[in-house]
């Protein structure tokens, strides 16, 4: 007899963008993202952090301070950064598993690379004009979306 006690396809994906979210060196928020096909195939990952090439250590990480000197201005998001890092065809009909809703500009590159589907485990940004636009955008070009549905499943790695 089978084992069935084996965890989804959801939990499996969003545990891939949880673990990449660990490579995150934001100090405040880690996000990580997964991009599967529709035959459970993993595309690509992504977590937010400074475009290659630009020293991480040398760039500024907080949240506010002079213009061009805080973290907004520079950070790749997890969403796009698994976008940017696919290396195969298109992303027509996949799906993202992000731990945070996307922003506005995430948003826009989903729909541009045509994915069809956004799993998220948090929304903290729901009433912000980025989420708020960001649902606009993706109830208008049929993106569906939908948080991520916890089992209360523990796992515990150590690496």
């Amino acid at each position: 007899m089978k084992r069935t006690d084996y965890i989804s396809w959801d939990q499996y994906f969003m545990g891939i963008a949880m673990m990449s979210a660990e490579r995150s060196k934001d100090p405040s928020t880690q996000v990580g993202a997964c991009i599967v096909d529709k035959n459970n195939r993993i595309l690509s990952m992504g977590y937010n952090g400074m475009p290659a090439g630009c020293d991480d250590d040398t760039m500024p990480w907080g949240k506010s301070g002079a213009p061009l000197d805080n973290k907004y201005f520079y950070v790749c998001h997890a969403e796009l950064n698994s976008i940017l890092n696919y290396r195969g065809g298109n992303l027509k009909d996949a799906i993202i598993y992000s731990t945070l809703f996307p922003c506005n500009e995430c948003a826009k590159a989903i729909i541009q690379c045509g994915i069809k589907e956004v799993v998220y485990m948090s929304d903290k940004y729901a009433m912000t004009e980025s989420t708020i636009a960001s649902k606009k955008m993706f109830d208008m070009a049929g993106v569906a979306y939908r948080p991520f549905e916890a089992k209360g499943r523990k796992i515990t790695l150590n690496l």
